[in-house]
């Protein structure tokens, strides 16, 4: 699950996809298979014409075929597979073609909404296709008429699920195997972001009517109890609130409206920056605006010494609290600012609240569509 993000900066370093190291695999699987040669690196054409070379960590002889390893750089990226073994299972078949299966640590589709059918190996689109152009690629190299059989897995893929959400997408058993460039852009969080996408297209096509995004576990927890949703209903976006908004304007356009309501939730430093119309809320991204905060104080009455203060601030916890003895919430305004920008995005047939919390989990703000609906 997500954690409220610290307010920290990163060095960034790139690294590679699940569908490019199972790719690798597949390279290095067939290579011994066809050449009894056993290689420590192997090279991958990306999706975009890049090559990038990978280590191979092992070779296992099994039966038809080969099992082969390498360990996932994830750079910099917060990615919950980085130095994960993803492993290949290759098998020759006299049946041409490429049939992808999941072996141990890959899960499989359980409902409806995903890229992928219900039953199929949670094996994406694009990894699919990098894994069969090399595979095809090397039948003609050498002069190979069967086909192939992919079973693809990742050590302890089963314990590291629980850290993503795969669990509450239907993905069951295990990780999925992820990437449409091959590369992990630091901080870009695209598999996080993918995962964002896919939880409210699972939630849409499994009726789901009510949803909460929330930044982090604190308020999930809040907004869950709040409401008794159930764990389809919770989207962990994270600091990536853009995610969310772009997502449902797309997908509820037109009269293809599922959802009725979308609540957001989060503490109250990333509600302010979705008050000042960051659409990421991490401190990579965006800063906390004290001065802003001081100007909507003073909107409510806050005295200079006051609004000296909270530009002086430390956090926007402590400028909140300076701002308690105001005749109304600052937090009441704060969410109100927010969803006046959320609503931009959301269509105006869908219901939309804001809530922000304090470093307990504890409501302090509210704002929904209709006004007067304030803590």
């Amino acid at each position: 699950m997500w954690p409220e993000s610290a307010e920290s900066n990163a060095p960034l370093r790139t690294g590679l996809t699940t569908g490019t190291c199972a790719t690798a695999c597949c390279v290095a699987a067939v290579q011994a298979l066809f050449t009894q040669i056993k290689n420590s690196s192997v090279i991958v054409t990306l999706p975009k014409g890049k090559e990038v070379s990978l280590p191979i960590v092992d070779y296992v002889d099994i039966e038809d075929g080969i099992k082969t390893s390498t360990v996932k750089d994830a750079g910099d990226d917060p990615d919950a597979t980085h130095g994960a073994t993803v492993f290949v299972e290759l098998r020759l078949s006299p049946e041409v073609g490429v049939r992808f299966h999941a072996a141990k640590g890959v899960g499989t589709v359980t409902r409806t909404g995903l890229l992928l059918e219900v039953g199929e190996p949670a094996i994406n689109p694009v990894p699919r296709r990098m894994m069969t152009t090399h595979l095809l690629n090397f039948t003609e190299t050498y002069l190979y008429e069967g086909g192939f059989d992919v079973s693809v897995g990742v050590e302890n893929g089963e314990n590291i699920a629980q850290k993503t959400m795969n669990p509450r997408l239907g993905i069951l058993g295990g990780l999925s195997i992820l990437g449409t460039t091959g590369i992990v852009r630091p901080f870009s969080c695209a598999a996080y972001i993918a995962s964002i996408h896919q939880g409210i297209d699972v939630a849409r096509s499994n009726g789901v009517t009510h949803l909460a995004a929330t930044t982090g576990n604190s308020s999930e927890a809040a907004i869950q109890e709040h409401y008794s949703l159930e764990d389809m209903a919770l989207i962990e976006m994270g600091d990536f609130v853009g995610a969310v908004l772009k997502h449902i304007r797309k997908v509820e356009s037109g009269d293809n409206t599922q959802i009725q309501k979308l609540s957001i939730c989060g503490g109250f430093g990333k509600i302010s920056k979705l008050a000042q119309r960051h659409m990421d809320l991490n401190s990579r991204s965006s800063s906390i605006d004290l001065n802003a905060l001081a100007e909507l104080a003073a909107s409510l009455g806050a005295s200079d010494d006051i609004q000296a203060k909270m530009q002086g601030a430390n956090t926007s916890v402590e400028a909140l609290s300076l701002a308690q003895d105001l005749s109304k919430p600052l937090a009441n305004l704060v969410c109100l600012k927010a969803l006046e920008f959320a609503r931009e995005y959301i269509p105006a047939a869908i219901e939309l609240e804001v809530w922000a919390i304090n470093r307990h989990g504890d409501f302090v703000g509210k704002a929904s569509d209709n006004k007067g609906d304030m803590l």
